[in-house]
């Protein structure tokens, strides 16, 4: 797939700019102040509508089943140059390696990965997606640098994907853990990697409403508070329609959209209507009535 040399170009300019971070990255105020960009630098978006901000983590939350690791790589495969749009937003390529955490079902995680890439995409997987299988080999919440620490020593990564928060960090509830996982993806995206964690939704209450605000994500508030921009995912696990709504934006409220699983393809789009035996098709065992 060719990928549009002004994305290449400027995922390449940024790398340059992101030199390797002392250890007091402290700058003077001017530089900190004045020369930061007017507008947001957008990781994946497009001026104003932005679902994932250069240098601010990305959470996905959803409950079970609803896509939040369909998308997540997606992303990872659009940061390795696969594709250049996600959504019908663009995603800026990352130049260097994309580190694939695939700390929950790391089997059925590279099912997923199949689906979506063929043998042509060999080259580009091995040279520019690099995974962890199963759970990190330190606990992060006691070592909360541990993390970045761990990154650079696999080397020439740009960007990390956590598949998911709940198989790399215990007793996400508590304050104290919220705290520390947040210290360290702040140390990663100092560092100039960014960040995509893939996270859970609370269960839902006894009136089935759809969660329309952080306080409905699960565990401590300083999980969220962390983050630049916070996606939910909303269905019945194996949809093959849910809700995006944008709980926390970098800069202007994107969507709500109704997303389309393919789940043959591993593809996700926007829909603009429903056509059911397209849905049909679409879906693995097929769809009951309702």
């Amino acid at each position: 797939m060719s990928i549009s040399p002004l994305l290449l170009a400027e995922a390449e300019r940024r790398v340059g700019l992101a030199p390797d971070v002392p250890e007091v990255p402290t700058v003077d105020g001017a530089t900190f102040i004045l020369e930061e960009p007017a507008d947001v630098p957008a990781t994946w978006g497009s001026e104003q509508s932005i679902l994932w901000a250069e240098g601010e983590p990305l959470l996905i939350v959803g409950p079970q089943g609803v896509g939040k690791t369909t998308l997540g790589q997606q992303l990872a495969l659009a940061r390795v140059g696969l594709h250049d749009t996600l959504l019908d937003f663009p995603v800026m390529i990352d130049a260097r390696r994309v580190l694939y955490i695939a700390a929950d079902r790391p089997r059925q995680a590279a099912r997923s990965f199949q689906r979506m890439t063929s043998e042509r995409d060999r080259l580009a997987l091995a040279e520019g997606l690099v995974v962890w299988r199963g759970p990190l080999p330190f606990d992060l919440t006691a070592e909360p640098k541990g993390l970045l620490d761990f990154i650079s020593a696999i080397g020439n990564v740009g960007t990390v994907v956590i598949d998911s928060l709940k198989d790399v960090v215990l007793d996400l509830s508590r304050d104290e853990t919220g705290g520390r996982v947040n210290v360290a993806l702040q140390h990663v995206v100092t560092a100039g990697i960014e960040v995509v964690a893939l996270h859970h939704q609370r269960k839902e209450g006894a009136d089935g409403r759809k969660p329309r605000t952080l306080a409905d994500v699960y565990g401590s508030t300083w999980i969220t508070a962390g983050a630049g921009s916070v996606v939910l995912l909303w269905g019945q696990p194996g949809d093959p329609i849910v809700d995006l709504l944008h709980l926390k934006q970098p800069a202007e409220d994107v969507g709500p959209l109704k997303l389309s699983h393919d789940h043959k393809r591993g593809q996700t789009s926007v829909r603009s209507g429903t056509d059911l035996l397209t849905l049909v098709g679409q879906a693995i065992g097929g769809l009951s009535a309702p």
